[in-house]
């Protein structure tokens, strides 16, 4: 028994000697190894892969991309064939019949965006830009002097959504220089320069081309307010202060049926509220920023000024409801920057087409009031709050007593609005006199 257990331990020492003496079967991978060693897309023929991509979604590829450093190479390279290119960038873009294909053409390019951004994730941002050009300036409906029916285009609408998605997340150095290559690339600021140096009008075509440019590629594709008051600083500040007022026009003004730009519509008769609104938000957000170094508040109201006067003095009362938009605030400042220089005829008529608007719109007209009251703090003594509250009533008698002209002078047509807008405003001043009686018995 003592020799079986002997021999026993003596074969398990020899066991382990021998197993000390022979090498490790395993082999350890390192980490360059690791990288150098193929992947199974990496593995497939050219011609295999390409058909693989053919028959992903754009999305999917922009995927795919994101997995190597060698794919994405390879995923450059197929999407820059012209085949590729045929098929998913040279789209049409005219006379879409629903807007649900318009929103798929949208959202085409948004996917579109998002794989020319991950594919090209390792490149420097001038880089980026070069590849992008490079991809869609065979689109005609993308530049500013080829696409032919600039109105009814969806072209810069799909840029724009394209070229949001792209540079998403980018710094604001980085946003610049994009602002810079489209500049470049589009020769934008040769153009805005002939429309702001010439009379207004005299280029509707060029003029239609810079709005809808500038607002479907750049202005509203934006997620927040930020961004649009960046790109909008970008295509103003360069510019002095008549030129972006008229250039705010350009972008932001009224249109008439046919696509042009209604610079005389504002000085020669109404135009509607729905018109003024995109220029009255693009002033407050202008007026927002005021508390920072691109936009102060005095520049502000002087492009609100010159605007007023572009290309002849407005008609009152579109001036009128483009401040009461604006909000209090710039109404106020307006109001009484011309106060404080003295100008009470201009605030007269500007007030009583303010409390006209306001009973036409149906605005509460206490709030007319007690931006009167307000506009008497601006004067230093009682002389002076006398002679505004004397030079507004006699501004609503006169305006009062031009409408009765008219209409006894007209023809039926103008009679009819004109005897409509003498009603308003009799009904205004009631309203509005009664507001100050009842302000002061509410004080007393």
């Amino acid at each position: 028994m003592l020799s079986v257990t002997g021999e026993h331990v003596a074969n398990r020492r020899c066991q382990r000697k021998s197993r000390k003496q022979q090498p490790y079967s395993r082999t350890i991978i390192t980490r360059s190894q690791c990288s150098a060693s193929q992947g199974f897309f990496e593995r497939l023929p050219s011609e295999v892969f390409d058909l693989i991509l053919d028959h992903l979604t754009v999305i999917d590829i922009s995927v795919l991309s994101m997995i190597s450093k060698a794919i994405s190479n390879y995923i450059v390279r197929y999407v820059s064939t012209l085949s590729w290119k045929n098929k998913m960038v040279l789209w049409k873009f005219h006379h879409y019949s629903s807007p649900k294909e318009e929103l798929s053409a949208c959202s085409h390019y948004r996917s579109l965006g998002l794989l020319f951004k991950r594919c090209t994730l390792l490149l420097p941002t001038k880089d980026r830009l070069k590849f992008m050009s490079r991809r869609l300036s065979q689109v005609p409906c993308f530049t500013l002097d080829q696409c032919t029916s600039t109105s009814g285009c969806l072209g810069f609408a799909c840029y724009g959504m394209f070229l949001q998605t792209l540079i998403a997340g980018w710094d604001e150095l980085e946003c610049h220089r994009v602002f810079n290559f489209l500049c470049e690339i589009t020769n934008l600021t040769r153009k805005i320069e002939t429309v702001v140096t010439s009379k207004p009008g005299s280029s509707p075509h060029l003029e239609q081309q810079i709005r809808c440019f500038c607002r479907n590629v750049l202005l509203d594709p934006r997620q927040t307010r930020q961004d649009t008051l960046f790109w909008l600083t970008c295509i103003l500040k360069p510019w002095p202060m008549v030129s972006q007022a008229r250039l705010l026009f350009i972008l932001y003004g009224p249109l008439q049926s046919n696509g042009k730009l209604g610079w005389q519509d504002v000085c020669v008769g109404l135009v509607a509220q729905c018109s003024l609104w995109d220029l009255a938000k693009t002033i407050i957000l202008l007026y927002s920023d005021a508390d920072t170094k691109d936009w102060t508040a005095d520049t502000v109201l002087g492009i609100v000024d010159e605007m007023a006067v572009l290309p002849q003095p407005w008609y009152l009362e579109n001036m009128a409801r483009l401040l009461i938009l604006c909000g209090n605030n710039i109404c106020y400042s307006v109001l009484a920057s011309k106060a404080i220089n003295g100008r009470l005829f201009d605030i007269s008529q500007l007030l009583v087409f303010i409390i006209l608007v306001s009973e036409k719109d149906g605005y509460c007209m206490s709030w007319a009031v007690k931006m009167m009251q307000q506009l008497c703090n601006v004067f230093p003594g009682a002389p002076e709050k006398w002679s505004f509250l004397q030079s507004m009533e006699n501004m609503l008698s006169e305006v009062s007593m031009e409408m009765y002209e008219l209409i006894v002078s007209g023809n039926r047509n103008e009679n009819q609005d004109t005897f409509q807008n003498l009603c308003s405003l009799l009904n205004a001043c009631a309203h509005f006199h009664t507001e100050i009686i009842y302000m002061f018995m509410k004080q007393g």
